[in-house]
């Protein structure tokens, strides 16, 4: 496993990506690579108090979140990883097992992986009509900086008001 889960039961929210980058893979931590806008948003959001620093993860447990990906064995770049890399059944046990408010895909990209979608044009933003038993389920752009032509803060900010 490249790196842990971090989950609990009852969380608030669990976000999912894909798989680590090559560089939250190097340094341990999710969302760890240069630009990325994940931990700045989940503090402009409201989310938590203060701009966490990667390294900091476990301490989202505090705030009721939770982290995991789709693929846990590899790491990189989307475009590098296979279909076989992706793990949508034992992501959906995980969920199952510790039961969050609200499942966030970290762009649309997790989002297709996990719901089978292979086309991100047909997936939008924000509540989806799919749950996950009673775990509902939100989309939101990434916030790789490989993404930034997507980039909607708004988006991140509708998921802070409904979880609230």
């Amino acid at each position: 496993m490249v790196l842990p889960d971090l989950l609990k039961d009852n969380l608030k929210i669990v976000f999912c990506g894909t798989a680590a980058g090559n560089k939250s893979a190097e340094r341990k931590a999710y969302y760890a690579g240069a630009g990325n806008l994940f931990y700045p948003t989940l503090a402009s959001c409201g989310f938590t108090p203060r701009i966490l620093k990667p390294q900091e993860f476990p301490e989202l447990l505090n705030y009721q979140i939770g982290l995991t990906d789709l693929a846990k064995f590899t790491f990189g770049m989307d475009k590098d990883l296979k279909h076989e890399d992706y793990d949508a059944k034992g992501f959906e046990e995980k969920i199952l097992i510790h039961q969050p408010e609200y499942i966030c895909f970290n762009g649309k990209t997790a989002a297709s992986k996990y719901l089978g979608i292979a086309d991100t044009k047909l997936i939008a933003y924000g509540l989806n009509a799919a749950t996950i038993n009673k775990t509902k389920i939100f989309i939101a752009p990434s916030t790789s900086p490989k993404a930034f032509a997507y980039w909607d803060e708004s988006i991140w900010k509708q998921l802070k008001t409904l979880i609230n």
